[in-house]
């Protein structure tokens, strides 16, 4: 197969090309609005979800309960979210959730870049280290053992492992749209 680089390979978001708001159809302007209602803009990959306007509404309020709801801390959901954009290799989510990760002090940048890496790390706050556990279990191809479980029973509780649980599938989920848009680090889209 022969690679070429062809400019008609690549949109205005990685491979998407974006609609313009002011050029969008009414199922997707109406799905760009709620998206802004939920999250003050439209960020990464909710700007390609926009092309199925049905699904965006289904998935936005999912990450919006991550920036409003959780029972999960922001520290928290950022181990969880930097173990598993680490484990999809999404440029994008990568770069964006480093810089968010260290943020207001969520997490140190050398914890930060061992969840990226892939690097054993440890926490000293014991819900942010069965987080880890439990997500680093999760990602790789193992059973969650007993013992892991019941500590992260104690330390998050039922509804908290759901969260995590959720919360990784949806970043899954974030990876692989960016993924397959070959989405860079570096991408702006177009300034809606």
């Amino acid at each position: 197969m022969t690679e070429t680089n062809d400019p008609s390979d690549f949109g205005t978001f990685g491979r998407f090309v974006e609609t313009p708001v002011d050029k969008m159809p009414t199922d997707m302007k109406d799905a760009y609005n709620y998206t802004v209602s939920l999250r003050g803009l439209v960020p990464g990959p909710h700007k390609i979800w926009l092309c199925n306007p049905t699904l965006a509404k289904t998935v936005v309020p999912v990450g919006a309960y991550y920036q409003t709801t959780s029972t999960l801390t922001k520290a928290e959901i950022e181990i969880a979210t930097n173990i598993i954009n680490g484990r999809w290799l999404a440029a994008y989510s990568n770069y964006e959730h480093e810089k968010i990760g260290e943020r207001a002090g969520h997490l140190p940048a050398e914890k930060v870049e061992a969840l990226i890496a892939n690097r054993p790390t440890s926490f000293d706050d014991p819900r942010q280290s069965v987080v880890y556990e439990l997500a680093s279990a999760l990602t790789q191809p193992r059973v969650v053992p007993v013992g892991l479980f019941r500590r992260a029973q104690h330390a998050i509780g039922d509804a908290g492992i759901v969260d995590l649980t959720m919360l990784l599938g949806w970043f899954t989920g974030v990876s692989l749209t960016l993924s397959a848009f070959d989405v860079p680090s570096n991408a702006l889209g177009l300034d809606q």
